[in-house]
Parts: structure tokens; sequence; C-alpha cells
């Protein structure tokens, strides 16, 4: 296993039990022979802005509870066509597997669900807000105020590591969240994403 404080260096911005939680992955994947290396830096990574879309951002979920936050951001991409309907129940099946093994709530009011699936072929991903925050069993038991959901096409282990790693970082900043919550609309909350560099 990686210690942390090599991989402290390479994620700065992450707590003790976050960089825990990458290691831990990275251990699983290993167990089942599959060999992942970690990035000396974050290189070729997937960003929130080139990610989303206004219309894969919800500005208040509905929900108030982990899996029905999960299903509600995965409708929204069946609805905008980036997941095809005859997907959406082997989809939703792999982000359950994922969680049942620990909460993708890391703290702070953030919670990063996310997949591999063969049924895709490019990273897909949306983003939810909740003034009210959603219990998801996070690390630190605190209600979470934004969710980041993103499914990876199957085998491409380090765009969803070096993914994940950056999204975490990104909304480390107190900043950024504190910008997230007060924006007024989708179309905000995008030009937050587009306009802070994530790193």
């Amino acid at each position: 296993m990686v210690p942390i404080p090599q991989i402290a260096p390479i994620f700065p911005r992450l707590g003790r039990a976050q960089c825990t939680r990458i290691i831990a992955a990275k251990s699983r994947l290993s167990s089942k022979g599959l060999t992942v290396s970690l990035p000396s830096q974050i290189g070729n990574r997937m960003s929130l802005a080139s990610l989303l879309s206004a219309e894969q951002i919800i500005p208040e979920m509905a929900a108030t509870e982990r899996w029905p936050a999960i299903v509600e951001l995965i409708d929204l991409l069946v609805s905008q066509k980036r997941i095809k309907p005859d997907d959406r129940e082997s989809i939703l099946a792999s982000l359950k597997q994922r969680e049942e093994t620990m909460s993708t709530g890391i703290g702070f009011g953030i919670a990063i669900p996310h997949a591999s699936s063969d049924r895709i072929d490019q990273v897909v991903a949306s983003f939810g807000r909740s003034s009210h925050g959603i219990e998801f069993d996070a690390l630190d038991n605190a209600p979470v105020k934004f969710v980041v959901l993103f499914v990876v096409p199957k085998n491409q282990f380090q765009t969803h590591l070096r993914t994940l790693a950056s999204i975490a970082k990104f909304l480390n900043d107190r900043g950024t969240r504190d910008s997230l919550a007060s924006a007024g609309s989708a179309e905000d909350i995008l030009a937050i994403f587009r306009d802070r560099p994530q790193k």
C-alpha cells in the first residue's frame, strides 16, 4: 500500500482520511490483479467544466438521502441522453455496489459517487446542490451539500482515479464551496466550474 506521506504531496488539499480512501481504492483494484499507479501529478483528467453542461446541474436537489440523490442525478443523465434508458439499472447497480463498500461522502459537505461501467464509452457526470443537506453517511457525519456523480468507461482506471482526485481537490477549497452555495442558477454554477482552475 502506498504510504500517506507519499500520496499527500500529490493531492495537497486532501485530508488524511481522503488520502486513505484513494489508497484503499488502489489496493482493492490491485487485490483483483489490476495494476494501478498513482500519478506523480494530475495530468490527463476530466475537469468539471469539461464534463458538465448547465442541463447536467440540479441547483436544488429534491432528495434528502444518499440513494435517492444518486438516482436523481442518474435520471437527469438519462433525461439528457447521456445514459441510455436500458443502461440505467446496470449503472445504478455499479454505483450501489461502490457505495456499499464505503460511502463516497468525503466530508466538508461533499459527496462524489462514482463507478465504472461497460455500458458507456465516455465519462459522464452530473452535479447537484442541496441547501438543506443530504444524509450521505459521510466521513464527518455532516450533511452533504454538493454531489458530483460520474461514471467512467470500464478499464479506464487512470482516468477514474485522476478525475476523482481532481474533483475532490477542487471542492476542498472553501472559497469554491462558498461560491457554489451562493450561486443563483445552474448557469451560475457552471460559470464557477469554468472560471476557477481545476488543478
